[in-house]
């Protein structure tokens, strides 16, 4: 029981060294830490690549987007599953495409006639991540997907976008903190750090 006290009293003590640390240096408070700065940075350098391209063009606006407005309404996890059972949201397999296109087939469309080399191939889609954040960070989305969080609220509409492109989300500590404390979702260092 002691050794908890210690080890409570301890990380106590770090976090507040490290507040009069950051504080006797003058830094503004509104500044991101180097390990969020690095996340945004690393988020937005992916996203602006020219080489991000991906080699299907695949829409989402007709996969996921409204009946009503041309789309087929398939859900987020009919193609990214294991999100509901893993950390990662994951990238369907070409089988799971091949489900529908083996049948369903866009005369002339060059995106599917990619889709299907790949298919023929026995080769994965070479996608690009989207997303990424910083390595000392996990983002745990089965978590996240049991308490009801809706995917929009990181990845925006991606129903209504044709090709997948990153919202600007600052992907940093305390916009997470914030929606935590809007959830009422644990802010317990360990639930993202480990």
């Amino acid at each position: 029981m002691k050794k908890q006290w210690f080890l409570a009293g301890a990380a106590c003590l770090a976090i507040l060294v490290s507040f009069a640390f950051v504080h006797a240096r003058g830094v503004d408070e509104t500044t991101v830490s180097a390990g969020e700065a690095e996340s945004v940075e690393m988020a937005v350098a992916l996203a602006d690549d020219p080489s991000f391209d991906d080699p299907i063009e695949f829409p989402h606006n007709v996969h996921a987007g409204a009946t009503d407005d041309g789309g087929y309404g398939i859900d987020c996890m009919y193609c990214h599953s294991s999100a509901e059972r893993s950390s990662s949201a994951g990238i369907p397999p070409v089988a799971s495409c091949m489900g529908c296109h083996s049948a369903v087939r866009a005369d002339g469309s060059e995106e599917i006639e990619r889709l299907t080399e790949f298919w023929d191939a026995r080769e994965p889609i070479p996608w690009n991540r989207v997303y990424k954040v910083a390595d000392h960070v996990q983002f745990p989305h089965m978590r996240h997907v049991s308490a009801g969080v809706d995917c929009a609220m990181c990845h925006g509409n991606v129903e209504e976008m044709g090709v997948i492109e990153q919202v600007q989300q600052p992907l940093t500590m305390g916009w997470c903190l914030d929606c935590h404390m809007e959830m009422s979702a644990s802010r317990d260092c360990t639930v993202c750090h480990y």
